[in-house]
């Protein structure tokens, strides 16, 4: 089957793939895809995806994505990698929801119960109508947040 996507690299490239792989510099990502690249150099050892695939302990696939990104997208970002656009995930709590979780937890526990769960904080945040809803995982976070806040000494 003929490739969709050839990799050719310039003299410069092949150089700062083999510096990358040499010196071990930057994430192990980054280091694998210098590697691929440099193995599916056309004008260089032009291994097949498999075989390439087989070397590095990836799959055909990963191979492919990037001969792709190459082609489509250039050398810098296929070897760096996609940057991200903005933060990886929107904040669910912010400081007057985590006041709130502290209140609740400093305040006595529901009838029947010797002291407040996770789950019952969390519950009682939707009961209140604090929040919409709530894990009791993020409620844990936010909880061990202030604990370790208020665990730092001034003499430290």
């Amino acid at each position: 089957m003929r490739k969709k996507y050839i990799v050719r690299l310039t003299e410069e490239e092949r150089q700062k793939c083999q510096e990358v792989i040499r010196k071990l510099k930057g994430t192990s990502q980054k280091v694998r895809r210098a590697q691929i690249l440099l193995k599916a150099d056309a004008d260089g050892p032009a291994w097949t995806d498999q075989r390439i695939a087989e070397a590095f302990g990836c799959r055909r696939q990963t191979v492919e994505k990037i001969r792709q990104r190459f082609v489509e997208r250039g050398f810098e970002e296929t070897l760096e990698g996609k940057s991200r656009s903005g933060p990886p995930g929107n904040k669910i709590l912010d400081g007057e929801v985590e006041a709130k979780i502290i209140a609740a937890r400093l305040g006595p526990p529901p009838a029947g119960y010797g002291q407040w769960t996770l789950r019952l904080l969390a519950r009682r945040l939707v009961e209140l109508k604090v929040v919409e809803s709530i894990s009791h995982e993020t409620v844990r976070r936010a909880l061990k947040k202030t604990r370790s806040r208020r665990g730092r000494s001034s003499t430290g």
